[in-house]
């Protein structure tokens, strides 16, 4: 009997012939309508953030990849797309010091720490927007960030109006046509939700992204929102003020959908995007915080791999002795 040697490698054991590189090119061609939108909407500052965002995060991937000797990995545009989406979530009016220290938390604790691309648990975004919300909290007020700006729709943020004016006040305030086609102050890349619903479907349809997480994000924001409002109508508003405000629609479509952090299974997925919406909402509209969505996430992503243990089991039954 010939024996053969065969040699067992990691998964995935499949290729479908796509790269890293295209993976995050799409990713950046998907955030352009809203990238475009808030670069016309907050002009030239909105531009210096983000250039210095995504310069900068690939430049501490260089660093890293230096110090430690490994191959220079910054051609694959990961750390640019974190760079990019880390400077969507920012004010244009964002100082140059605060800018770099996030995406240096973000590429450097969030990514490289726990060993590159698909090896990080967490978002690598969402963990440097946490550190600066958490330790520099004003500069994520949008209404005074905008202060000297002149729009001509109201100049308020929706969601700090909501949490602290009730949703009777703000109601007449923020038409849903208006909060949809991006009239509204906020960060440079999540405003315009139309932009953003149409990235989404683009990388749902060029399959970088599956339906299941965007999908259940965006039912989970609905029903949790709407029971809140059918509860108190005067306190809570209905659930398209939720999901055309804030980060909700960047966060469905390209932070909650991130690879390395998000759950693999079909039925994980669903309760995974479905449970990251019922904690932004909680966290809005009991919590402490106006919006809750970087939070939220990052809390599915600590319990993701417990998550991703479900399977439904299989067809059929046990028979002995077959």
């Amino acid at each position: 009997m010939k024996n053969n040697k065969l040699t067992v490698s990691h998964a995935p054991f499949w290729h479908d012939g796509d790269s890293l590189f295209q993976m995050n090119l799409n990713i950046m061609i998907a955030a352009l309508p809203a990238i475009i939108f808030g670069i016309i909407q907050f002009g030239a500052p909105a531009v210096g953030v983000l250039a210095l965002s995504l310069s900068s995060a690939m430049i501490w991937e260089l660093i890293l990849n230096l110090i430690s000797r490994q191959k220079i990995s910054i051609g694959d545009l990961d750390a640019a797309v974190i760079g990019l989406l880390f400077g969507m979530m920012l004010p244009a009016t964002s100082p140059w010091w605060l800018v770099i220290t996030g995406t240096f938390v973000a590429v450097v604790i969030g990514k490289m720490i726990f060993g590159g691309i698909g090896a990080n648990p967490f978002n690598p975004t969402l963990v440097g927007m946490a550190f600066l919300m958490l330790s520099w909290k004003i500069f994520f007020d949008f209404d005074s960030a905008y202060i000297n700006y002149e729009f001509n729709f109201t100049a308020l943020a929706p969601l700090a109006a909501l949490k602290f004016q009730g949703a009777s006040v703000v109601a007449d305030l923020f038409p849903i046509s208006d909060l949809v086609m991006g009239k509204q102050v906020g960060a440079i890349g999540s405003t315009f939700g139309l932009g953003l619903i149409i990235g989404g479907i683009y990388l749902i349809l060029r399959g970088y992204i599956r339906w299941e997480i965007p999908v259940s994000f965006i039912a989970g924001i609905i029903v949790t929102a709407l029971c809140f409002s059918m509860t108190n109508p005067d306190t809570y508003a209905g659930p398209m003020i939720h999901l055309f405000s804030g980060y909700t629609l960047i966060g469905a479509f390209f932070l909650a959908t991130e690879n390395s952090s998000s759950p693999v299974n079909r039925i994980p997925m669903l309760l995974y995007g479905f449970f990251a919406a019922v904690m932004i909402i909680l966290m809005r509209n009991i919590g402490a915080y106006a919006d809750g969505t970087v939070l939220a996430i990052l809390l599915l992503n600590v319990v993701n791999p417990l998550i991703d243990t479900i399977r439904p089991k299989a067809l059929g039954k046990e028979v002995n002795n077959a």
